[in-house]
Parts: structure tokens; sequence; C-alpha cells
């Protein structure tokens, strides 16, 4: 059980940094620096960035169960 966590610990993690670094930037930080700070007519997709948001809340509360139930569980044994 707890290796099975700690392996979704893992992919959440990887998954929750890509799914962050995907959000469209407010301002001039890492977003700039890939390119994001210039304007195109395909970024500004409401939808997208709802979708985007929605899933990064999932996964971002995947992420917490896992944290919660692996410190449970090693506080256990």
């Amino acid at each position: 059980m707890v290796l099975t966590l700690q392996i979704a610990l893992i992919v959440t993690s990887l998954l929750l940094i890509l799914l962050v670094l995907l959000h469209r930037g407010r301002g001039g930080g890492l977003s700039s620096l890939f390119g994001g700070g210039m304007q195109s007519s395909l970024s500004g997709s409401s939808v997208v960035e709802k979708n985007l948001d929605r899933v990064t809340l999932f996964v971002g509360s995947v992420w917490i169960i896992c944290v919660i139930g692996l410190g449970l569980l090693v506080k256990v044994i």
C-alpha cells in the first residue's frame, strides 16, 4: 500500500508541475521565457483555461490525498 501511494505521489507531483507550467502567465515570469509573452490568436480560449484549471485542481487534490495517506500509513508502521 505504501509503495502504491509513493508511486502515485511521484506521478501526481510530475503532473502537477507540468500542469502549473502550462497555465498562461499573468506577467513576465517563466511563461515569457518559453514564448508565452507573445500573444497569438490560438491562446486565450476560456474553455481550455477552465478545463486546465479543473484538471490542475483534481491532480492537486489527489496529490494532497496521497500525502495525507502516506503520512498516516508511516505513522502506523
